[in-house]
């Protein structure tokens, strides 16, 4: 039987990518002082349409629970992350920097890039109105893609003003309830037709264009992007009014990132939004924060042959004499209390298998147990290099030596790649 439509099933090669994306996620976003957090996946409903509105309900997987209770699948986290800033932001210095990477669920049409599940890292600052944390927060999003590998020459921040159009709207008297979708034209006159964006633009649509076309100044903008440049990133970013991130609660710099060839959907978005955390739980904290799923990541990484480590095979016990198993057995245990991950052959097999499997499971030593344990030794062949050795099993230096090679083994991995493709 198949998985549901728009989710995904993870074979172990899956997972590996999945981990090892997980794993430069975390890697970065603690470089560069943020700590972890999370919340349920479960959440009331209202939580959503608090932030969102009533039509955020056809976009969600919500169900009655069997308390009766009004519920939905997370499709974002930032509700969440208001919720608990909320309830305990007296205990927390500021400003804050958060991240989690939670699996969120929409009910959408499924498309290439967009599916009704993903995991997503949300990155976060509460309590800085400072455009420094606008700083921080961008080039944190550039780093998270460098440490795949990626250059400005894979992907560019698109960067621009959302209080830019709030001062023209303001400046030319827009009325309030034509101002979200003022904002909507805006946001989709790159992928729209110009002759119908021009008609829900009105009578400012040439002055919108003659903007979005020749730009217009930003001293926000500026600021932000000559903090980028004191840092060495000025060649990922490039000013674009056409951003402006459709959700109505963005107050200032907003920003988007995409793969430089336009193939993929948005890798990443986010900005600030300052009016969030007042609005949802009556706490006045300037915030901004962004959202990176995996699903456009993925695909991205795919074609750039990105490679995946298998960081858990450990040590492969090699049982070449059966009469030894219960030793073999004994030395596994003690292994395993070390700390190291060991696998060994579940009933007899020939040699030659015990080596083709433990290279299969990315093993980086294979200790070979014979009638040689009978005198406390072992051989310790080096999986990567194909050294062997005889080392005695006493006074911890059988551990001396596993340690070695799996730190050699590390290293090897950095300098030459990793082990499993995902393709």
């Amino acid at each position: 039987m198949p998985s549901l439509p728009g989710f995904r099933d993870f074979y172990p090669d899956d997972c590996a990518f999945r981990n090892a994306i997980f794993t430069k996620w975390r890697d970065i976003a603690h470089r560069y002082g943020f700590v972890e957090y999370d919340g349920p996946p479960l959440e009331p409903l209202d939580l959503f349409t608090k932030k969102s509105g009533q039509e955020i309900v056809t976009q969600l997987y919500n169900f009655t629970d069997k308390g009766d209770r009004e519920v939905a699948l997370r499709p974002e986290m930032t509700p969440t992350l208001a919720r608990l800033v909320t309830a305990r932001h007296k205990d927390f210095k500021k400003p804050l920097k958060w991240f989690s990477i939670p699996q969120v669920f929409r009910y959408e049409r499924q498309q290439r890039g967009r599916l009704r599940e993903h995991y997503q890292l949300n990155c976060d600052i509460i309590g800085e109105a400072g455009l420094e944390a606008d700083i921080e927060l961008i080039a944190l999003v550039i780093d998270v893609l460098r440490a795949f590998g990626l250059t400005e020459k894979d992907f560019v921040v698109r960067l621009s003003d959302r209080q830019f159009w709030t001062d023209f709207m303001n400046a030319k008297s827009v009325p309030e309830d034509q101002r979200y979708a003022f904002i909507q034209a805006i946001d989709k006159s790159e992928r729209g037709d110009r002759t119908k964006t021009s008609e829900k633009l009105g009578p400012l649509a040439d002055e919108v264009f003659t903007v979005l076309e020749k730009g217009a100044a930003s001293e926000r903008l500026d600021t932000v992007e000559t903090g980028l440049r004191h840092r060495g990133l000025q060649d990922y970013v490039k000013r674009d009014y056409t951003v402006v991130r459709g959700l109505a609660y963005y107050t200032g710099i907003v920003f988007e990132v995409f793969d430089r060839s336009g193939e993929f959907r948005a890798i990443a978005g986010g900005g600030r939004y300052d009016n969030l955390l007042k609005n949802l739980g009556d706490v006045d904290l300037p915030a901004l924060g962004f959202g990176m799923g995996d699903v456009v990541l993925g695909e991205i990484l795919k074609v750039k042959q990105f490679k995946a480590s298998e960081r858990n095979g450990g040590v492969y016990i090699v049982i070449a004499d059966e009469t030894f198993r219960p030793q073999a057995m004994d030395l596994i245990q003690l292994i395993r209390n070390s700390g190291r991950a060991v696998d060994y052959p579940f009933v007899a097999t020939r040699i030659g298998k015990q080596f083709q499997t433990a290279e299969e499971r990315g093993c980086y030593a294979a200790v070979i147990v014979d009638q040689q344990i009978k005198d406390g030794y072992v051989e310790i062949k080096n999986l990567i290099t194909r050294d062997q050795i005889k080392e005695g099993i006493a006074d911890n230096r059988l551990f001396k030596v596993l340690t070695e090679l799996q730190v050699f083994k590390e290293i090897n991995d950095k300098t030459d790649g990793p082990d499993v493709v995902v393709n």
